[in-house]
């Protein structure tokens, strides 16, 4: 029996091509690709099983096993959802980890319910390692300028006025900082390398010959950036966002306070600012030290405060009373020595509009 394959990895990036992944959930909460759905042939339990009897009794008998395992009602139902989800995605592909046995066994079945679908040469392991690949092997393919400045200064806003923009932050699903961890949690490493891999092929894809990225370190959140990438970033030409004081509390208090509490008030209901409390304090009690202790006991008296206005009344702007000195005495600091270090690197300042003008003429040095 002739099963397709697809080997134009390039191709099923730049087309967003559903894919159905036959892996186990274990394989697949591991790393998976963007567009992917675990659809398994045979879920953990079935997987361990059939491992245990290859390296015990070979390949044959595994897959004897396998099939035992995988069959009637089961059978029917597994393949009555890759029959659904291609159905509703016709140009839908598949994949095991090599492309092997399980895609394999997955096609035939689907051909015999007289259903085609292509499965992936190599699998997961060569789709990974093309993305890898690209990631490692960026030079030359486009220009990247950093846009820095300090908290609150409005990078990410202004990122997303730029096509040519690639937002890492949103691709960690972090914002950076001390107080940047969302309550859904960071992609896995893997996934983080993946849906990267995936957008800056897009971008190259769309002819952009420079590419704006936010001034990161190497790590965001618990998600770090792949270290050719990061080498390669890091010595590119830095443009810096002057944000007043006054503005950066208020997107920080948009940010921090106003969409946060929406985030945890979605998570948790009625418990939500609870949670958002007891998270803000314990964020503070990490940075206690570098604050200093008076700094932070004036810090944490400020939220206090603002957390009973807000209790009392519903009114949360109290809270920009310690998010202003948050700024001035933890962030900032860090983050003019962190800049006097690129100094020379800095090729271009200004306000919000002044940089978003001098981004989009892209007339660089």
């Amino acid at each position: 029996m002739k099963l397709k394959t697809v080997n134009n990895f390039k191709e099923l990036v730049l087309e967003d091509t559903p894919l159905i992944d036959v892996r186990a959930p274990i394989e697949f909460e591991k790393g998976a690709f963007k567009n992917a759905v675990n659809l398994p042939l045979m879920n953990n339990e079935e997987r361990r099983l059939v491992g245990i009897r290859y390296k015990n009794n070979g390949n044959e008998a595994a897959v004897k096993l396998g099939q035992e395992l995988v069959s009637g009602d089961i059978k029917r139902a597994r393949v009555d959802a890759w029959v659904e989800f291609i159905e509703q995605n016709p140009n839908a592909v598949i994949y095991c980890f090599r492309g092997g046995q399980r895609s394999q066994i997955s096609q035939s079945w689907l051909k015999e319910r007289g259903v085609e679908i292509a499965r992936i040469e190599g699998g997961y392991k060569a789709f990974r390692g093309y993305l890898i690949e690209r990631l490692d092997n960026m030079q030359g393919q486009f220009k990247p300028i950093r846009l820095g400045g300090r908290t609150g200064s409005g990078k990410t806003i202004l990122l997303h006025k730029l096509q040519n923009s690639i937002d890492l932050e949103g691709l960690a699903n972090h914002r950076g900082s001390a107080f940047g961890k969302h309550i859904s949690p960071q992609p896995t490493q893997i996934n983080f390398e993946n849906s990267l891999a995936y957008e800056l092929l897009h971008k190259i894809d769309k002819n952009h010959k420079t590419l704006i990225f936010e001034d990161e370190g190497k790590n965001i959140g618990r998600v770090y950036l792949p270290q050719k990438l990061y080498e390669f970033l890091n010595e590119q030409n830095l443009v810096v966002l002057d944000t007043p004081l006054e503005r950066r509390v208020d997107i920080t208090f948009n940010e921090y306070i106003i969409e946060a509490q929406q985030e945890y008030n979605s998570y948790y209901a009625d418990e939500g600012l609870k949670y958002w409390q007891q998270n803000i304090l314990a964020n503070l009690e990490r940075i206690e030290r570098r604050l200093g202790g008076k700094r932070y006991g004036e810090i944490k008296k400020l939220f206090l405060y603002a957390l009973n206005e807000q209790k009392r009344s519903g009114d949360k702007t109290a809270h920009k009373l310690w998010i202003e000195p948050l700024l001035n005495n933890y962030y900032d600091p860090m983050y003019d020595y962190q800049i006097s270090k690129k100094a020379d690197t800095i090729i271009f300042r200004g306000s919000e509009d002044e940089v978003e003008e001098y981004l989009l003429k892209g007339e660089f040095s």
